[in-house]
């Protein structure tokens, strides 16, 4: 391996352009360059923000909370306000006439 690294440092038009070749195909900045270019080229180096796993799987496996959450309601330790709500407004509608009232059926027990 160190013979090949030694036939890169060689100074011959040939190295160079050996040099030049292997920086290209593996991806490497082939002409020295300052800091400020080595930013820019490290981020076009990196994968595409919507190919990245981290990104595009952010969101938390919704069904699957919105399922706890229901369960937990029922238990009562958790208050869904906006569902109250809903529940509040349907209950003053049956009072008021505007919905008929669901009848509870002898047959649960």
């Amino acid at each position: 391996m160190s013979k090949y690294v030694d036939l890169a440092k060689v100074s011959t038009t040939y190295a160079k352009r050996m040099n030049h070749l292997s920086n290209r195909i593996f991806g490497e900045v082939f002409r020295p360059t300052n800091s400020q270019s080595m930013k820019v080229v490290q981020m076009f180096s990196e994968k595409p923000i919507q190919k990245r796993p981290e990104i595009v799987e952010y969101y938390p496996r919704l069904p699957e909370i919105g399922w706890l959450m229901r369960n937990l309601r029922l238990y009562g330790l958790y208050r869904d306000e906006h569902l109250d709500w809903k529940e509040e407004i349907e209950r003053l509608r049956v009072l008021r006439g505007k919905k008929p009232r669901v009848k509870k059926s002898l047959r649960g027990k």
